[in-house]
């Protein structure tokens, strides 16, 4: 058979297997993966280069299937290819398959969980970045995205941020089936209102019938050819295309066809085409670094230092001591500090300027590369970003993110600016991280130790500047707490991080000048929280009083109740956190305002100890 003949068969073979998975599975997207099976069809014999032998092979091109509900289509290309077998198709959706839902990289050639739409895009401007501006390689990423999608703001903000960075080797191949879940799409068939987008931030744009092989195969040459900007190629398909009962009929969305056997042979039947995918050329894969050799910034005990800057300049030496180490900021790097990195280490900084959503996702896309990205801006707009950190754990993705302007005490720029819902975000992500230090030798440490970490890492910085309390030799392992105040007759222990470590210790020396020994507890690691620590606290003392700069929901003091969830008995808590709406006032007055400053921890404490003595009065 001919070429044209050949892809065209493909493409109904993707369409056969795509109505077998999910009849099968008796649940899934069939007609989405209908409408995409050309496009799919002829770039995976036409013009991706992958070793499928070798996912990880340094020259493979990139694939990512934005629409992951289309996954059958997905699989189906990958049992073409000879990857998974027949037997293996038909297992999409079941307990335990590789083949999920949505596709994720429990597959190796997956790179990333897709599902969440909007998100496809962006991850794949990370990719095509590092490989212009880092690798320095000639892969391609081609990204297949759904017309739904378009509709998400993740999306324009990754064709802005692609267009100003001239990204040549990224293609976004848009499947405009006219049709979303619950009806037609904003803008149906009208390829010009999409092509007019995308040439606005600087793209090429191709129109094409999705179904016309040779005009597909036409519009990816096109693509490779356009050597200053990123192309969309706009693809006029049908839904359910191939079956009269669900071509571009309203109600067929995420269902599997009612008469599979009928539509199969709608189809022409089953076929056992194969394609013979190409490989990349011969590449040579970057060297893999591993720990942390360099010499941290230190700070003298007693100096008031920001942990702010201690962030940006450990960064700093970290990235001098690790090639693969990179920074990424959301135009705020002279806040954050990360400008530290920036000027030290150019070529491997990046000004994704004020859209967090690709800011995360260019991270993410980095990582896929195997670079070792830190991402920093303030606290309070990583929410923007939070599905883009939610779905970073689900596609196993390894990124430190950096906080700051953390809490009531930044001070006056008042409540729109402070973070005080990150640490219960960040605490809610799949396999986290969550780091408060509180001084600055505690922060080189724990930039440091970050580096090599696993899933998402989060890292809260302060605005102020605050005491150095720790030596710059003081080790701060991940899971780990330092007991600052001590004794055998303590009556209470003071669990705190950060900026109300200091509140803390200063409520400790009031309390123990009227009598009443308090423990302080510097829990810097806010997950993984040591409990055995918090056990023995509560053991040896009775009562733990927490103190938070941050929202009382989902914070430090849930970290700590968490640690008691096993069984055992509960001590008495005592919760002081953000409970009030903040406005404009000094960092003390919010302290105070908020009622998690020094004074609110004694009157807790004294309080805590003249109900205990009354309780025990009354025992007697």
């Amino acid at each position: 058979m001919t070429t044209d003949q050949y892809l065209a068969e493909l493409g109904q073979q993707f369409r056969v297997d795509a109505v077998r998975a999910t009849s099968t599975a008796g649940s899934g997207h069939a007609t989405s993966s209908m409408s995409a099976a050309d496009l799919m069809a002829v770039l995976m014999a036409r013009y991706l280069r992958y070793d499928f032998d070798w996912p990880d092979h340094p020259g493979n091109d990139h694939l990512i299937l934005s629409k992951g509900h289309a996954s059958p289509l997905l699989y189906a290309a990958y049992k073409a290819a000879g990857v998974i077998s027949d037997e293996e198709l038909l297992t999409f959706r079941e307990y335990g398959s590789r083949l999920e839902g949505h596709p994720t990289p429990r597959l190796p050639w997956v790179d990333v969980a897709t599902g969440s739409l909007g998100q496809g895009l962006p991850i794949g401007v990370g990719i095509a970045l590092a490989g212009r501006r880092l690798d320095e390689m000639p892969y391609r990423v081609w990204v297949l995205c759904g017309d739904s999608e378009l509709a998400e703001g993740s999306v324009w903000e990754a064709f802005e941020h692609a267009g100003y960075e001239g990204l040549s080797n990224l293609t976004a191949i848009v499947d405009v089936n006219r049709l979303g879940q619950r009806g037609p799409t904003r803008h149906q068939w009208d390829l010009g209102a999409y092509a007019r987008r995308a040439r606005a931030f600087g793209w090429h744009t191709v129109e094409v019938d999705g179904h016309d092989p040779a005009a597909i195969d036409a519009a990816y040459a096109e693509a490779i050819g356009a050597q200053d900007r990123p192309t969309a190629v706009l693809a006029r398909t049908v839904k359910g295309r191939g079956v009269a009962a669900a071509q571009d009929r309203e109600g067929m969305h995420g269902k599997p066809l009612p008469d599979v056997r009928e539509a199969v042979e709608e189809l022409g039947g089953v076929r056992n085409l194969t394609v013979e995918v190409r490989r990349p050329p011969a590449s040579t894969a970057p060297r893999q670094a591993h720990g942390v050799h360099a010499d941290l910034p230190r700070y003298t005990v007693g100096d008031r230092v920001a942990t702010r800057d201690a962030y940006g300049r450990a960064l700093a030496a970290v990235g001098a001591d690790r090639a693969d180490v990179v920074a990424l900021d959301g135009e705020v790097s002279d806040s954050t500090r990360s400008e530290f990195f920036a000027k030290e280490h150019p070529g491997r900084f990046f000004e994704c300027y004020i859209a967090e959503q690709e800011l995360i996702a260019t991270a993410v896309g980095m990582q896929v590369r195997g670079w070792t990205p830190f991402v920093s801006t303030f606290a309070a707009f990583l929410t923007r970003a939070h599905d883009f950190l939610r779905m970073a754990a689900v596609s196993r993705a390894g990124i430190s993110v950096a906080g700051s302007h953390a809490g009531v005490a930044i001070g006056q720029d008042g409540p729109s600016q402070m973070g005080l819902e990150d640490l219960a975000m960040f605490r809610s992500v799949h396999g986290s991280t969550v780091l408060y230090p509180c001084d600055a030798n505690q922060t080189a440490r724990l930039v440091a130790g970050m580096t090599d970490g696993a899933g998402v890492r989060y890292l809260r910085t302060s605005r102020g500047k605050s005491p150095v309390i720790y030596g710059p030799h003081e080790e701060f392992p991940v899971g780990g707490s330092k007991v600052l105040r001590s004794s055998d007759a303590d009556r209470l222990t003071i669990v705190a991080a950060g900026v109300t470590v200091h509140e803390a210790l200063t409520a400790a020396d009031e309390l123990a000048a009227d009598g009443i020994p308090a423990r302080v507890l510097d829990l810097y690691s806010v997950k993984p929280v040591d409990a055995r620590a918090l056990w023995a606290a509560a053991e040896e003392t009775g009562c733990l009083l927490t103190v938070e700069d941050h929202r009382p929901e989902g914070g430090l003091g849930d970290a700590v109740l968490d640690a008691f969830t096993d069984g055992r008995p509960v001590p008495r808590l005592i919760r002081l956190a953000v409970g009030n709406m903040p406005g404009s006032a000094t960092p003390e007055e919010q302290l105070r305002e908020a009622g998690i400053d020094a004074g609110a921890i004694v009157t807790a404490a004294r309080r805590h100890v003249a109900e205990a003595g009354a309780t025990n009065a009354a025992a007697a």
